[in-house]
């Protein structure tokens, strides 16, 4: 599987690799889902922390970023050649 450029570079992921980032995506994902589900302290905690980190932008925005990685893992871009 071959993911987005580093330097002009592809980068290539094994199967077992893009699974493992998928996985914890996945994870992620739910954890995000489950937080806004419940509410109260928790989910503010985390809008916090998705504010608070450099580069920070809400939790909302994180989540969206989140899955769509998960789109680009599961139906990544063909390599262009570079003649």
């Amino acid at each position: 599987m071959t993911g987005t450029q580093h330097d002009g570079k592809a980068v290539v992921l094994s199967q077992q690799d893009a699974a493992f980032i998928r996985e914890a995506l996945l994870a992620a994902s739910d954890v995000f889902a489950r937080a806004e589900a419940a509410g109260g302290a928790g989910l503010r905690a985390l809008q916090d922390a998705a504010l608070d980190v450099p580069g920070g932008r809400p939790l909302a925005g994180v989540h969206c970023k989140v899955c769509l990685a998960v789109d680009y893992i599961d139906f990544p871009m063909p390599v262009r050649s570079s003649r």
